[in-house]
C-alpha cells in the first residue's frame, strides 16, 4: 500500500458552536474539509481544539511500553526547546552558540566512550540513531573503496555483517548504498550475534561488522569485546583488517553509568564509530541521535562537506540539511543538568524497576523470561510452553483494553516460532506503574486462561506493535 493517500472526498470536520462565544452561530456553519484547504481561515483556538480532540484518539505515551523514545521532560527542558523551534540547526553561522553546544554534547560523548584521544574524536548530531547509522554506514563503504578500488571498480559488491536483531535502518543503509547485508541468524537460546557467527561472514569485501549495545529485540548486549577479539584473530589469520561499528541506539547511553568495567566502547581499538539516541536513554524528546569516530582516519575526508553558507565556511556531514536546533540545546541541558551521578541515578531507577517487574512476571507462572532487565531495563518474555489457551498476541490485545500498549513479535529468523513481549522500563516509568502492570495482567490471566485457545486459531489476525 501507498505510504499515504490523499482523500478526495471532501470528508469536512464538524465544529462544536461552543468553540466560539463570539459567534456561536458562525461556528455551527463552520465544517472545514478534512482532505483539501479550506476556502478561508478559521480562528486559532477553533483550528486548535478541532486537532486536539482528534489526537486524544493517540494512546498515553506514558503507558506505551513498546518505544525506547523519551516521553516527558523537565519543564526547563522543554521552555529551553520551545525557545530554540526557530533555529536552524545547520545555520551554524548565525546560531553559534548553538553549533558550540551541539561540539560539547560530542566532547562529552567521546570522553563518557573513552576516546583514545576525545579532542581527536569527531562526530556530529543527527535526527536520530538512524541517520547515524546511515553515516557510520557510509564511512565504511568508503573507507573499504580507498584500500580496494581496484577490485570495487572491476565489480567486487561489499557486504556489511550484522545480526539479524538489527534495526531495520541498517536493512536501509544497504538497500540504498547497494551493500549486501550478511546477517547471522538467531540459533537457539543464541537471539544476537556473537564471534564466531560474525567471523564466520566476513571476506575481503566486508566493510565492517556491526555491533549493538541493546538489541531492541530482547534488550541483550552484543559480545562487542569478544567480536574485536575473534576480528583481530582474523586478521592475524588472513590479513584482513575489518573494522567494528557499535549501535549503542539505547546502550551507548546506558552502559557507561550502569556497566562501566565493561568493555565495548573506543577503548577496544577495532571500533571505529559509536552511535546513539539522545532521544532514547539520552532522555531528550525525539528526534536527536549522535555519531562519533575515533579520529579523523575513521571518517574519510571527502564526505565531509565544507559548505560556504551565509558568510561562513561550515564543514557538514549528514543527509538533512535544514533540522531544528532545539533537540540539541536539550541534550546539553540534560548532560548539564543531571551530571555523571544524575545520569547513573536514572538509568539505576529504570533497571531497578525491570529486574522487579521481571520478578513479578516470574511469579504469576504462565510466563518464561528470556531477559530480566539487567543489560538494557528491558524485559523480553513469552507464554511458557505447557499453556495451551492463549499466547502472547491474546495478552497484548487485552493489556491494551487498560491503556497498555505492550507489543507482541515474531522473532526473526531461524526462530520464527518464538514469538514474545516486551517492556521498555523508561525514565517515568515506575515501580508503582510497573505494580499497576502486574496487577492487571494478574486480573487478566484468570480469563484468559479460560479460552479454549489462542484467538489466533479462531481467526483472529494476531496483532503487533513492534515497530522500534
Amino acid at each position: 500500500m501507498p505510504l499515504h493517500k490523499g482523500n478526495g472526498t471532501g470528508h469536512r470536520s464538524a465544529v462544536d458552536s461552543a468553540f466560539s462565544d463570539a459567534d456561536p452561530v458562525g461556528a455551527m456553519r463552520l465544517a472545514p474539509p478534512k482532505h483539501r484547504l479550506h476556502h478561508a481561515p478559521i480562528p486559532p483556538h477553533t483550528a486548535y481544539q478541532l486537532i486536539h480532540d482528534e489526537l486524544m484518539l493517540d494512546g498515553n505515551a506514558k503507558l506505551n511500553l513498546a518505544t525506547f523514545v523519551t516521553t516527558s521532560m523537565e519543564d526547563e527542558a522543554g521552555r529551553l526547546m520551545a525557545e530554540c523551534l526557530d533555529k536552524n540547526m545547520i545555520d551554524k553561522d548565525e546560531y553559534p552558540q548553538t553549533a558550540e553546544l551541539e561540539r560539547r554534547c560530542v566532547a562529552i560523548l567521546a570522553d563518557l566512550w573513552h576516546a583514545p584521544d576525545p579532542a581527536a574524536a569527531i562526530g556530529c548530531s543527527t535526527t536520530g540513531s538512524s541517520e547515524a547509522c546511515m553515516l557510520a554506514g557510509l564511512a565504511l563503504k568508503r573507507r573499504w573503496m580507498r584500500r580496494n578500488q581496484a577490485r570495487y571498480d572491476a565489480g567486487a559488491r561489499p557486504n556489511l555483517v550484522m545480526g539479524v536483531n538489527v534495526q531495520v535502518c541498517w536493512e536501509k543503509f544497504c538497500n540504498f548504498w547497494e551493500v549486501e547485508a550478511r546477517t547471522a541468524p538467531m540459533e537457539g537460546e543464541r537471539f544476537h550475534l556473537d564471534a564466531p557467527s560474525a567471523v564466520a561472514l566476513c571476506d575481503e569485501n566486508t566493510i565492517g561488522v556491526v555491533g549493538i549495545m541493546g538489541s531492541t529485540f530482547d534488550g541483550s548486549y552484543e559480545p562487542i569485546a569478544e567480536i574485536c577479539a575473534a576480528l583481530d584473530e582474523f586478521q592475524r589469520t588472513t590479513g584482513l583488517d575489518i573494522p567494528v561499528h557499535v549501535d549503542g541506539a539505547s546502550g551507548g547511553m546506558v552502559a557507561p553509568f550502569l556497566d562501566p568495567d565493561l568493555v565495548w566502547d573506543f577503548r577496544l581499538p577495532r571500533v571505529a564509530s559509536i552511535n546513539t539516541s539522545g532521544h532514547k536513554y539520552g532522555l531528550v524528546y525525539p528526534g536527536v541521535g549522535w555519531a562519533l569516530w575515533r579520529d579523523s582516519e575513521a571518517l574519510p575526508e571527502e564526505l565531509v562537506f565544507k559548505v560556504n553558507y551565509l558568510g561562513g565556511d561550515m564543514p557538514t556531514f549528514a543527509l538533512n540539511f535544514s533540522r531544528p536546533g532545539a533537540e540539541v540545546v536539550a541534550q546539553y541541558y540534560i548532560f548539564l543538568r543531571l551530571g555523571r551521578e544524575g545520569l547513573r541515578a536514572v538509568h539505576h531507577s529504570c533497571r531497578r524497576v525491570a529486574e522487579a517487574l521481571a520478578d513479578g512476571l516470574a511469579k504469576l507462572g504462565p510466563f518464561r523470561l528470556l531477559t530480566r532487565g539487567d543489560e538494557l531495563p528491558v524485559i523480553a518474555f513469552t507464554v511458557a510452553d505447557e499453556v495451551t489457551s492463549f499466547d502472547v498476541f491474546d495478552v497484548s490485545r487485552r493489556l491494551r483494553e487498560r491503556g497498555w500498549q505492550v507489543p507482541a513479535y515474531t522473532f526473526p529468523a531461524n526462530r520464527e516460532d518464538l514469538s514474545v513481549l516486551r517492556v521498555v522500563c523508561r525514565n517515568g516509568f515506575s515501580h508503582d506503574l510497573a505494580d499497576l502492570l502486574l496487577a492487571d495482567l494478574a486480573r487478566l490471566l484468570p480469563e484468559l486462561e479460560c479460552q479454549p485457545g489462542p484467538l489466533r486459531e479462531h481467526g483472529v489476525a494476531p496483532a503487533t506493535a513492534f515497530h522500534h
